[in-house]
């Protein structure tokens, strides 16, 4: 469903269509798109652009309700684009969560499965993982583990875990090469449970082979520029891609990584730095 951040004004999306409702109702609507209103979101005077694809510019409609129509097209890039901070590719399963309650002799471990989602290659991301005692201490005396690019540190063996106490430890993941990496680690103790074994997971992406285009027609209104924000989630977060309003109008993100999908929306800033509300939403899948 599209959007519209500006003006009291109603739309309905029609078989590809974006039409004015009005009191008399246009040719193209039909009794499918009855209940598509868009509310006033009254934040602010600046309309978003209007997002459109390889030169296709898409019609904004008079008076002060614009709508941004985004659609992305990914162009294979073969060099010359820069890196990606791997920072941006934790996978929101690597969060390291409180680690389940151990009994007697037990030594748990938390996360049980430890994601990095898709790192750039010749990047690394750390995660922090936790090893928890039961009621009774447990010397952990070993642990090794399996999985290309992975690494463990921050703690020495053996080492006791005092009952009911906690202890951490850092995971790095650097992949060399493009791809998933299935991987674990297996504690050696002298608890009931050993070995114990945690699951490792994470994929190798590159930078720079492909790039993701975005272009819109200029707001009516007085701005001094737009921000593109991208998101790896539908709905956001999202982050600023753009260092300062750019007064462009379109962009070029030449720092996705193999096997992502990106969400991206953009905003009008006027001269106070007021922006407007998000646009709708474009989606880009990099193969």
């Amino acid at each position: 469903m599209l959007r519209t951040p500006i003006g009291h004004c109603r739309l309905k999306w029609l078989a590809g269509r974006v039409c004015p409702l009005s009191s008399k109702l246009p040719k193209c609507y039909t009794s499918l798109d009855a209940g598509h209103e868009f509310p006033d979101s009254g934040r602010s005077r600046s309309e978003p652009p209007i997002i459109v694809v390889m030169g296709k510019q898409w019609q904004s409609w008079p008076g002060r309700c614009y709508v941004l129509l985004a659609v992305v097209a990914c162009v294979v890039m073969m060099a010359g684009c820069a890196g990606v901070s791997s920072g941006q590719k934790s996978g929101s399963s690597g969060s390291n969560p409180d680690p389940p309650p151990a009994g007697p002799g037990l030594l748990s471990v938390a996360p049980t499965t430890m994601s990095f989602g898709t790192v750039a290659v010749g990047k690394s991301t750390n995660l922090t993982g936790t090893l928890t005692a039961g009621s009774s201490d447990i010397n952990v005396t070993s642990a090794a583990w399996t999985g290309q690019g992975y690494n463990v540190s921050g703690i020495t063996f053996p080492v006791t875990v005092a009952a009911g106490k906690s202890i951490t430890y850092t995971v790095t993941f650097a992949p060399q090469a493009a791809g998933d990496s299935a991987g674990s680690i297996s504690f050696i103790s002298d608890g009931s449970d050993s070995p114990l074994a945690q699951t490792l997971d994470g994929s190798g992406g590159e930078a720079g082979v492909h790039t993701v285009g975005l272009a819109w027609s200029p707001s009516t209104s007085s701005v001094i520029g737009y921000n593109v924000y991208r998101g790896t989630e539908s709905g956001g977060p999202y982050q600023l891609l753009t260092s300062s309003p750019q007064p462009d109008t379109s962009y070029t993100d030449g720092t996705v990584l193999t096997g992502t999908t990106y969400f991206y929306v953009a905003t009008a800033v006027d001269s106070n730095h007021v922006e407007s509300t998000y646009s709708n939403q474009a989606q880009a899948a990099i193969p």
